[in-house]
């Protein structure tokens, strides 16, 4: 007999299960959890308050991801766009010189936009007229920012003066935690381990909070 959760988000007919969905859901949300405190430490240098952006991230987000999957039945988890967070800090507040609060205005403005586009039918159109290969370049491009971001976190890159990213100090032990963490999770993937990001994630966590507290007794 079907659970409550399998009639309603038909995942017997979509040929998933429960255990799947949350072994998925939770591997997305580590994978995801970065944008808590990248978020904040990006919008912060705006002048915004980084406890009211780091709040507004995780409302936000589980709002819209909640929405996602119980309006649309669509397993897409939804959080801030790093691309439009750097735009937002570094081009309209930075460089144009725009306050944070009418930045946040334009941004409003541009979401009424897009629901009203929407209602319409324009978007979707808007969306089927991009080429595909310009859409696979955008998420490349994403990804390409975010891992950028991870390394420069990591210690695995650095500020350079001179070619502006440069290698980090590849002995230093957080960085070497990285290194570790990546191959890990390299190695579980490729052995087609389930939930291998997930247990990568973790595994380099709990190896950090130990290397911690070796360090506080130490």
């Amino acid at each position: 007999m079907a659970s409550p959760l399998d009639r309603f988000f038909h995942l017997t007919e979509l040929g998933t299960n429960v255990r799947t969905e949350v072994l998925g859901g939770a591997t997305t949300f580590m994978t995801m959890s970065y944008i808590i405190f990248v978020q904040p430490a990006i919008l912060s240098a705006t002048g915004m308050d980084r406890g009211a952006v780091l709040t507004a991230t995780c409302l936000a987000s589980a709002l819209a991801t909640l929405l996602m999957g119980l309006l649309a039945n669509y397993p897409i988890a939804q959080a801030p766009a790093m691309g439009h967070n750097v735009f937002f800090a570094v081009i309209v507040c930075g460089v144009m010189g725009y306050s944070w609060q009418a930045a946040l205005g334009a941004v409003f403005l541009a979401g009424a936009l897009q629901i009203v586009l929407s209602i319409a039918g324009f978007y979707e159109k808007l969306v089927a007229a991009v080429p595909d290969g310009l859409k696979h370049a955008i998420a490349v491009g994403i990804g390409l920012l975010i891992a950028l971001i991870g390394l420069e976190y990591g210690g695995i890159v650095v500020s350079s003066p001179g070619t502006y990213i440069g290698l980090g100090d590849l002995t230093a032990k957080p960085v070497l935690l990285v290194l570790a963490g990546t191959a890990f999770s390299v190695v579980l993937m490729a052995r087609r381990i389930k939930g291998a990001i997930l247990l990568g994630v973790l595994g380099t966590a709990v190896a950090g909070v130990a290397l911690g507290v070796m360090k506080y007794h130490g």
